[in-house]
C-alpha cells in the first residue's frame, strides 16, 4: 500500500509520495495525485524519481508537459526527488529544461529531501 505524508517544511504544505506509488506517466495520474491533496494545506507535491517513467524525461513524449501543466492549473508546485543526472547527460533539451524549471516556482529537481527543504527555506 503507497503511503504518503503530509508535512509543512519552512510555512510550506508538502505531500511526500512514497517511492512505491504508481507511476506518475500522464495526465490521469498527475489528477489522482492531485487529489490527494484536497482537504489538506497542500502547496507543493515531492514525488520521488522513481514514480517517473522514462518517458517523463523525452520531452518530445509530452509527459511531463501534460504532467506539469496539470500541477499549474491546480495551482500546486511539483518537486521530483532524486538522482537524474543520467538522464539529463542523454539529453540536452532536458538539461535546459531542468536549469530553466529550477529558476522557476512550479517545478523543481532536487537531488534529495534536503536539498528541497533548503529551497523551501529560502
Amino acid at each position: 500500500m503507497t503511503t504518503h505524508t503530509f508535512e509543512n517544511l519552512h510555512g510550506t504544505g508538502v505531500l511526500r509520495c512514497a517511492p512505491d506509488g504508481p507511476p506518475l506517466d500522464g495526465e490521469r495520474a498527475a489528477l489522482d495525485l492531485i487529489g490527494e491533496t484536497y482537504g489538506q494545506e497542500v502547496d507543493l507535491v515531492a514525488v520521488p524519481v522513481e514514480r517517473l517513467p522514462d518517458d517523463f524525461f523525452r520531452l518530445r513524449s509530452g509527459v511531463a508537459g501534460a504532467v506539469v501543466q496539470k500541477f499549474v492549473n491546480y495551482r500546486l508546485r511539483l518537486a521530483v526527488i532524486g538522482d537524474i543526472s543520467a538522464q539529463i547527460a542523454a539529453s540536452d533539451a532536458l538539461r535546459d529544461f531542468v536549469r530553466e524549471s529550477n529558476r522557476g516556482r512550479h517545478l523543481w529537481f532536487v537531488g534529495d529531501a534536503a536539498e528541497l527543504e533548503e529551497r523551501l527555506r529560502a
